[in-house]
């Protein structure tokens, strides 16, 4: 057993602007990266900015130009690394409105600056800098796994001196909160830590650890596996505001820029329901353009949901499970004990695959039986068409028949729109 359980502190006082009920302004926000940069010994040094994707709500182009102009002339080589995980890569256009056109204009015209997504599919990407034996992954995990993971991490990384790592920070339902060194595992990590640290997220639910502050076993196992990776690393956390605007940024070394970032997220992006509710009508943004991203309208609502009650994820937009996941098709969407229980017919599956299930599928039970029990109803009310909705295990509603504004209209029923980062929970 690990002697860092779920919420444990960590010390550390990184720079801090803004807070809970502030809005930052653009200037202050400027200024304060400013400052922190200018602090930074940068000189003639390889830096590599490790940022999100488009399933990420901050004004990362604000951010960036501000970043941008505090390394220009001081470093010789700039890289800007987008942390895909396991998401589908972005267009050319996506990436100039996601970044910002200065930051694409000087990384197509300058030969010391580029933009690199993170190819998760090409093992020439990856650079293995150590491994994590089973007897330690069994300590850090509480006990749940027993194996060795060996540690790959996008070669963009090693190859600089100093890693940047910039990011929002939300509640998140594999690791408690996201943000820090999860931009590095699993954010540009190789296909092992991805699947086990999702696995074991998945092992402890979404609904206990969604949320958790401080150092949870997947948050432990991440920490570990960082580090391993050579070089400085610090991080520029953000937390967001409604639109794109900026509670709070903090700086520092990445876990404690992080946990301060953290403690700001669970009292903006964490709100509280006295009484659970039969229904859900998750409105979900055009910034999701699939289940697997969008899913995140249903881990962030789970837990006010009452036994025997509904989500409806609401997304007309989308027409796809899992772009770049097909085994979800074959795999389809069950709790957690479906797999744990029938481990020989699913362990051959990426084990990120498996989690992802279990995630969209919530709470449940099976016994061999009497079947499967979910805790809720998942019903999708999407572009996906109903036979590929139904053979996934999930039920289905013709968006066309959907009007949130009547829905809401029922006291029964919580309608949220622009679902997927705000995490709603009982008092």
């Amino acid at each position: 057993m690990t002697d860092r359980p779920i919420g444990t502190a960590l010390a550390a006082q990184p720079a801090v602007v803004g807070g809970p009920g502030r809005i930052v302004a653009d200037e202050e926000i400027e200024a304060f990266i400013a400052d922190q940069l200018a602090a930074v010994d940068l000189d003639g040094r390889r830096v590599c900015v490790l940022v999100p994707d488009g399933t990420r709500t901050c004004p990362l182009p604000l951010i960036l130009a501000a970043v941008q102009r505090a390394l220009h002339g001081r470093v010789a080589r700039l890289s800007v690394l987008v942390a895909l995980g396991t998401h589908a890569a972005m267009t050319r256009a996506h990436l100039e409105t996601h970044l910002g056109p200065a930051l694409t204009a000087a990384a197509e015209h300058s030969s010391d600056t580029d933009v690199i997504q993170h190819a998760w599919w090409d093992p020439s990407a990856f650079t293995q800098v150590g491994s994590i034996d089973a007897d330690r992954v069994a300590q850090l995990s509480e006990g749940r796994l027993l194996l060795d993971i060996p540690i790959r991490i996008n070669r963009a990384v090693i190859e600089a001196d100093l890693t940047l790592i910039v990011g929002p920070v939300f509640p998140h339902e594999v690791v408690g909160f996201s943000g820090g060194n999860k931009y590095l595992f699993p954010g540009v990590s190789g296909r092992e830590l991805i699947d086990i640290s999702h696995w074991l997220g998945a092992l402890i639910t979404s609904a206990q650890i969604i949320g958790t502050l401080g150092e949870t076993p997947v948050r432990a196992l991440i920490d570990e596996a960082a580090s391993m990776v050579p070089g400085e690393r610090l991080a520029l956390c953000v937390v967001t505001a409604s639109g794109q605007h900026l509670h709070a940024a903090t700086f520092g070394e990445p876990r404690s820029a992080w946990q301060a970032a953290a403690e700001i997220s669970a009292r903006t992006h964490i709100r509280y329901l006295d009484a659970p509710v039969r229904r859900v009508l998750s409105v979900l943004p055009e910034k999701y353009d699939d289940m697997w991203t969008g899913a995140k309208g249903f881990y962030k609502v789970e837990p006010v949901v009452a036994d025997g009650g509904q989500v409806v994820i609401y997304a007309p937009h989308i027409t796809e499970i899992a772009t770049t996941h097909p085994a979800i098709a074959e795999i389809g969407y069950h709790c957690r004990d479906y797999f744990v229980k029938q481990w020989d017919r699913f362990e051959h599956y990426a084990w990120g695959d498996l989690a992802h299930s279990t995630h969209l599928r919530g709470a449940g039970t099976y016994d061999p039986a009497t079947g499967e029990h979910p805790r809720v109803t998942v019903t999708l009310a999407t572009g996906i068409p109903e036979q590929v909705v139904r053979s996934v295990n999930l039920d289905y509603l013709d968006p066309a028949a959907v009007d949130p504004r009547q829905w809401a209209a029922d006291p029964d029923t919580l309608v949220v729109p622009d679902a997927g980062e705000d995490l709603y929970r009982l008092t």
